[in-house]
């Protein structure tokens, strides 16, 4: 016992002094970054306060506006392709520097950036609500919190993950280490979506920066405003930590812009629609560079009979109606078991029809505004072709005093009951505030129900038991699972994010979004260098000898062999054959 003593004092002692160390606060720099040209304080010059009317001409410009208001945000160029290859050129001499920098500064640009997130939340949801319309809660919600725990994942965990990895070296090579090294990629890439402006340009950015590489963002030109504005913010911390310039860039543009990225870069990253996902694999397919697709979702939401109903109901209302219905966590498809169905639709209802969309920035409306131009148009579509086929909307919600000639911007949130698959809203990626309910009465059925989609992106499963839910969860064809919540992976930023079908492929956040950012290297040397070495055995050595093969054979079996007596024979053959003299094959056959 007296052993013991001294080494337990020591552990108690070293828990203290880390318990006390993580009182200390690190000391981490503030940055300054401008916001007097993006702060809607009243003092904006006239010339900037009119009223946009959109155009439906690609020019050599970005036009930004608010879709709340149409309030006319101002313009940024439409870089041509010389200008992009120009961009990547600058990043690439960067990224080569920033390559040799230590895991030590990497780490501080993070902290710096997590300080002034911390600091600035407010300013950084209105930016983004101006740009897309969403309230400032939905903006906090999907931009602040999970950017911050990305941050905080990164600075937890990112070196270890990057760090040589040591593999088995097998039976054959066990004279050898084995590992796996991983190495900046170069230039990386990436497309973004409008719907969350704010994590869209943060989550790529972090992922490339933090493994060495630079990072060229085309973001898109519905939210090119706010995500200029960001990069302010990634310049301001790198200067701070004394990293090259042009590291992280933003570029604004269209098709063609973006299409100049793609044969430029060393990776892509796109996130958006099937459609140009397609074109992006096409265009990448010239120069083979990988490629990480986020494309979109039709996730399904199942509620079995023994829940809380009153509970899930909430749930399922923030899931699809969140972020001015740009529901990007997909909840698009609404399976409840008969035998709650009407309870469950009832609920639902009630929370819909007090939800009102109107001006986020006044701070009195559930939901915003719809970023993109005649979007709504395409959500009457999908409702209008379910109420033909016999659909049947329960509830909506209402739009509130919104001021003359934005109306087009607004969707009401709307529940919609009697639905099938025949509907192109049960199959078409809707990206708006619709709930459409169908019922089901066996796990079997919504089991495949749920796989009857050409997207794959994730679902919710909801029961009393978690391990029906599990089961369930289990069989759905899809990236990403959530049992008894909603879209909690978000949250949990050493999970890797990401679809099949035509939800894309490959993987953002956690380990092999991280890796995915990296050439990975196998690398083999010798465990005892020097005094063991890596010996040709004489039977196979050049001219190889007459029992070349049956040596062979011998070693296989030794190696490989499925009993231990097998194994130990062919050793005996192995180790006779060695102290054999044997002549090259090709000189017994020369003198035949």
């Amino acid at each position: 016992m007296a052993f013991w003593w001294p080494l337990i004092v020591l552990a108690l002692a070293f828990a203290l002094c880390r318990f006390l160390l993580m009182l200390i606060p690190p000391n981490v720099p503030s940055i300054d970054v401008d916001a007097s040209d993006v702060l809607d304080d009243g003092t904006q010059p006239k010339e900037n306060s009119f009223i946009y009317i959109p155009s439906r001409r690609q020019t050599d410009k970005v036009q930004c506006y608010e879709p709340a208001t149409m309030k006319y945000l101002g313009y940024f160029p439409a870089l041509k392709p010389d200008e992009v290859k120009e961009r990547v050129a600058q990043a690439s001499k960067a990224q080569k520097i920033w390559a040799k920098s230590s895991f030590k500064q990497r780490r501080q640009f993070l902290r710096i950036l997590l300080k002034y997130i911390i600091e600035h939340q407010e300013l950084i949801c209105e930016i983004s609500s101006r740009d897309t319309g969403k309230t400032m809660v939905d903006a906090s919600l999907g931009e602040i919190m999970t950017t911050c725990e990305k941050i905080t994942w990164l600075l937890s965990e990112g070196e270890r993950w990057l760090r040589p990895e040591y593999r088995s070296s097998g039976r054959s090579m066990f004279h050898k280490k084995s590992k796996v090294e991983f190495y900046p990629l170069g230039v990386v890439g990436a497309i973004v979506s409008w719907n969350y402006p704010f994590h869209n340009i943060f989550n790529p950015m972090l992922a490339a920066v933090f493994s060495g590489n630079s990072i060229v963002v085309k973001v898109s030109e519905h939210a090119s405003w706010s995500g200029c504005f960001y990069l302010r913010i990634i310049q301001a911390a790198l200067a701070a930590v004394g990293a090259p310039e042009n590291l992280v860039e933003v570029i604004t543009g269209f098709a063609e812009t973006g299409e100049a990225l793609v044969s430029s870069v060393d990776k892509i990253i796109f996130v958006g629609s099937p459609g140009v996902g397609k074109l992006i694999m096409r265009k990448a397919a010239e120069t083979l560079i990988p490629v990480t697709l986020e494309l979109g979702g039709k996730d399904a939401f199942i509620v079995c009979e023994d829940v809380d109903v009153s509970h899930v109901a909430q749930i399922a209302a923030r899931a699809a109606l969140q972020s001015s219905g740009q529901n990007c966590a997909g909840a698009e498809r609404f399976y409840v078991h008969r035998d709650v169905y009407s309870s469950f639709v009832d609920e639902v209802v009630k929370i819909v029809k007090s939800v009102t969309a109107g001006p986020p920035l006044n701070g009195k409306y559930d939901m915003g505004a719809i970023c993109m131009q005649e979007h709504s148009e395409r959500l009457h579509s999908l409702v209008n072709d379910a109420l033909d086929k016999g659909a049947q909307i329960v509830g909506r919600g209402s739009v509130g005093n919104i001021g003359e000639g934005a109306f087009d911007q607004y969707f009401p949130p709307t529940v919609i009951v009697n639905v099938n698959h025949k509907m192109k809203l049960m199959q078409e990626e809707a990206f708006g505030p619709i709930i459409p309910i169908m019922k089901f009465s066996s796990d079997e059925e919504v089991v495949k129900l749920a796989n009857d989609s050409r997207y794959g992106l994730g679902c919710a499963v909801f029961s009393g038991s978690q391990r029906r839910a599990k089961q369930i969860a289990s069989q759905l064809h899809c990236g990403i699972a959530a049992i008894n919540d909603f879209a909690s992976n978000y949250m949990c930023q050493s999970l890797p994010f990401g679809g099949v079908k035509d939800s894309g492929f490959g993987r953002f956040a956690g380990v092999e979004g991280l890796r995915a950012c990296c050439l990975v290297k196998s690398v083999v040397e010798d465990r005892w260098w020097p005094f063991v070495k890596t010996k040709i055995p004489k039977p196979i050595q050049y001219p190889v000898a007459e029992n070349g093969f049956e040596f062979q054979e011998s070693l296989v079996e030794t190696l490989y062999g499925l009993s231990v007596w097998d194994r130990l024979r062919a050793l005996v053959n192995v180790l006779k054959i060695l102290t054999e003299h044997n002549p090259p094959a090709n000189i017994k056959r020369r003198h035949e």
